[in-house]
């Protein structure tokens, strides 16, 4: 129902700012992480936008300009309709907010603990944990205990994989993401793995090729 929301910050709490737009008051939930982020009360600023959501956005098919807007901030927002009420959650960006909608999916895992989880860690960091595997990033994040994280693995591994592929520069860690889930599968640690795959150059395109240049280097220690 509400997509976004832009406009100027009347109010900023522990848990939640209000953004006035159009002489509207909305509550919205933030992170710590996003409250650290967004402007302080009163102050302007130039949105922050992800390129692909903002592409759809305009009918143009153009970029906003730059300045278009200086009455505030502009957040990606998720709105949680439940019979004890609605809840408005505001992201920075668009990544995040599809990161957060998947995330919710997962039975037992609401709007609330979804946005702690991504408090605790970035979008790619998440991808790439989840795909991998590795509970540790998930683990360390507040109130997420080692069964939440298992599921979350188990429910999204494939999902975030296909997305991660499927968004051409949208997500960099997409190639990095097969490597080393190939490097695993052949018994290397995921550690191993990634330090390795650092050291191969970028002038080493491909998949395959940088999986054996990095298999190189896994044999040189």
């Amino acid at each position: 129902m509400i997509n976004s929301l832009e406009g100027k910050i009347t109010l900023k709490s522990e848990k939640y700012a209000v953004i006035e737009a159009g002489g509207i008051g909305f509550r919205v939930n933030l992170s710590e992480k996003t409250l650290s982020k967004i402007p302080q009360i009163g102050e302007s600023v130039n949105p922050v936008r992800n390129s692909q959501a903002e592409l759809k956005e305009t009918k143009s098919n153009k970029p906003w300009p730059e300045g278009d807007i200086s009455n505030g901030v502009k957040l990606f927002t998720y709105l949680s309709v439940k019979e004890t009420g609605w809840d408005l959650f505001g992201f920075l960006t668009f990544d995040e907010l599809e990161m957060f909608e998947l995330l919710i999916t997962i039975p037992g895992i609401g709007p609330k603990t979804a946005a702690n989880i991504l408090s605790g860690a970035s979008v790619s960091d998440l991808q790439e944990a989840i795909v991998l595997g590795d509970e540790t990033i998930l683990g360390r994040v507040s109130g997420i205990g080692k069964k939440v994280a298992q599921k979350i693995v188990i429910e999204l591994k494939s999902k975030v994989k296909k997305l991660a592929k499927g968004a051409g520069d949208k997500f960099k860690v997409a190639d990095e993401i097969e490597i080393i889930d190939a490097l695993v599968v052949l018994g290397y640690k995921v550690y191993e793995a990634r330090d390795a795959l650092k050291q191969v150059p970028e002038t080493i395109k491909g998949v395959e090729n940088r999986v054996r240049e990095t298999l190189k280097r896994l044999g040189k220690r």
